[in-house]
């Protein structure tokens, strides 16, 4: 089923947000058009927005949730700097969205609910829709309320229960408007509902009803289409970037022959990855839902002791409480991977807000010399590749891993094309099995990294725990001399990491005026402008991180080719601390810390003013 072919204006690239109360399904709205606009065709990112708040007032300003798609023809990198259509479910979502819409931007606003009350909640004095404030915005009332209940007033249901479809209503209105078949949503209705009939029909009701009330109300003089994109043929399938992790952790159980152990205290947003493991038990995967975080890390190590995939999860608070037990396992060298999905501190801050704020506290949130190994994901599907890359590199070098993603990475989603197990990498796991040669902290001459001994192998008990371990033999020792000498180790240790690591690579010319070089999530953002900005011939090139300790060994020489370096965070300027620290650079930064993803636009405009040439750009 799918819109009329007349009257349609064909575009590149559309983005919509989905914004109401927590219970009125915009992030299921948001999600549905997302799976439709991927099988379709189309390049897709998403950005949920979540309440901080659990159970906010109905109607108030702390209690919108939104959910913004941007689908596309080409290939794209963000959700998009700002909305082409806000579907506004109340009066609260408008003024909380209306800053982030360009003029001219379609508002489809549920008039239903802008009564007297709502608009008090929202601190509207006057009905926004009536008054001219939004004259350089295209506003389409539709009572979606009321006409959902009149699709629905034969269902059976509660009025309730009705109330709670009307995201459906206004969702097949989206898919009239930019030409998407309604039959993906419809089998999902009927596979979600299978045990309540009565509920999947309601639901499909009123999903045509909004498709047949945009085809035939006149309100829309012309409805949109966007062809599909031209993707690299395979499978996809759209994924967020938690599941990605957890599927990424998953193959490397497969790929290392090890049994996974996740341990989890839950937390906004890095729960998401613990429902998701916990459903691959017949994988042989174990997880264990936590007392505390303390618990968590401790488990964690215990299963690396015992020769699994010792994991555990969190968020930057949650990072904090694991700090000692994390330099326990520095000071044992066990392979525990630690996922951090980053959010908006400190404390408890802003659990729902995005943030790239604890890049320093994984370098060096530890008493002691106390080096670890850490990469950062890029993008929702990367998450995948990098949740491998966190073991592989844990196992090989016997050291804990921090694998940094953050909100915006772990909620977003895009399409990802599912590779064949027999690409992704390989990489042996060796236990020490020799009793004659083996020393517990004997050091592998290309690496440093000590014997795995499986405990209860006959004749390789060795002792372990958090004091000073003597070097090879391992037995305690307080003398300053071998201390001395186990802290170069375990440094050097992390520092060869650098061998076994892709080069940097440089998107755009290889010497020039500008370098712009990021970390984690702001790679779409960056791309993006760096795009832009060469489109219109300025000197910039870009460059993105996955490897943060340690940085790749071709970094410094990167740096030296470029008259200037711009490092956008989404903190204060962490990275650019470490790599004026290192490297002696005078970079310069663009930081945000909003508890938003950086935009396009902000990018682009700090490039114009650092770059004083343009170039020919083929």
């Amino acid at each position: 089923m799918t819109a009329r072919s007349d009257d349609v204006r064909e575009l590149e690239r559309v983005t919509i947000r989905f914004a109401g109360d927590s219970g009125d399904g915009s992030q299921l709205a948001g999600q549905q058009f997302t799976n439709t606009a991927a099988i379709f065709g189309n390049d897709v990112s998403t950005m949920p927005d979540y309440p901080a708040e659990i159970r906010a007032p109905a109607g108030s300003l702390p209690g919108v949730s939104s959910f913004q798609v941007s689908f596309s023809s080409h290939e794209i990198y963000t959700p998009g700097d700002s909305p082409d259509t806000l579907v506004a479910m109340n009066p609260a979502a408008l003024k909380t969205n209306l800053p982030d819409l360009p003029k001219g931007a379609t508002i489809v606003a549920n008039s239903d609910e802008f009564t007297e009350a709502n608009l008090h909640k929202a601190d509207y004095e006057s009905n926004p829709l009536e008054d001219n404030s939004l004259a350089g915005y295209r506003v389409i009332p539709v009572p979606i309320t009321s006409m959902n209940a009149r699709a629905l007033k034969n269902s059976g249901l509660s009025n309730t229960q009705i109330d709670r479809s009307k995201n459906m209503f206004a969702l097949g209105l989206m898919f009239w408007l930019y030409e998407r078949s309604l039959e993906p949503t419809l089998r999902w209705i009927e596979t979600k509902f299978t045990k309540n009939p009565t509920v999947a029909e309601a639901n499909a009701t009123t999903l045509k009803a909004g498709f047949y009330f945009g085809e035939t109300a006149e309100l829309f003089p012309v409805h949109y289409r966007v062809p599909k994109a031209n993707l690299a043929p395979g499978h996809y399938r759209n994924i967020t970037g938690n599941e990605a992790t957890a599927l990424g952790f998953l193959a490397a159980s497969k790929l290392s022959g090890r049994p996974l152990f996740y341990a989890s205290y839950p937390i906004t947003p890095a729960t998401d990855i613990l429902s998701e493991l916990a459903r691959f038990k017949r994988f042989g995967v174990k997880t264990l839902q936590a007392e505390d975080e303390l618990a968590a890390i401790g488990a964690a190590i215990g299963a690396a002791f015992g020769g699994s995939l010792g994991l555990t999860g969190t968020s930057g608070p949650g990072l904090a409480l694991k700090s000692e037990a994390i330099g326990l396992a520095v000071m044992t060298e066990l392979p525990v991977v630690i996922i951090s999905v980053q959010r908006s501190g400190p404390s408890t801050g802003m659990p729902t807000k995005n943030e790239q704020a604890d890049l320093l506290q994984a370098m060096f949130g530890r008493n002691g010399e106390s080096p670890v190994a850490i990469v950062a994901p890029a993008t929702p599907s990367e998450c995948f590749d990098m949740a491998i890359e966190a073991f592989r590199i844990a196992l090989r070098h016997m050291v804990p891993t921090i694998l940094l993603s953050d909100g915006y990475l772990g909620a977003g989603s895009e399409p990802w094309r599912i590779p064949s197990f027999d690409d992704l990498p390989k990489f042996e796991v060796k236990f020490a099995t020799d009793p004659e040669s083996f020393q517990p902290y004997a050091r592998d001459e290309e690496t440093l990294a000590r014997p795995w001994a499986i405990p209860g192998t006959p004749g390789l008990e060795h002792r372990i725990g958090g004091l000073e371990k003597s070097d090879g033999a391992g037995t305690v020792s307080y003398t300053a001399e071998n201390h001395e000498i186990m802290v170069h180790h375990r440094a050097e240790k992390v520092a060869r990491i650098a061998n076994d690591i892709p080069d940097l690579e440089v998107v755009g010319n290889p010497e020039g005026e500008l370098l712009v070089l990021g970390w984690g999530s702001t790679y779409g953002a960056i791309t993006s402008a760096v795009q832009r900005a060469r489109a219109d011939g300025l000197s910039v090139s870009a460059a993105h991180l996955r490897h943060m300790n340690p940085f790749p060994k071709n970094l410094g020489d990167v740096l030296s080719r470029f008259e200037r370096v711009l490092i956008p965070e989404m903190n204060l300027g962490q990275l650019r601390m470490l790599i004026r620290a290192r490297y002696l650079v005078d970079a310069v930064g663009l930081n945000r810390v909003t508890g938003r993803p950086l935009k396009i636009a902000e990018i682009v405009e700090k490039i114009s003013g650092l770059v004083r040439r343009k170039v020919s750009v083929a």
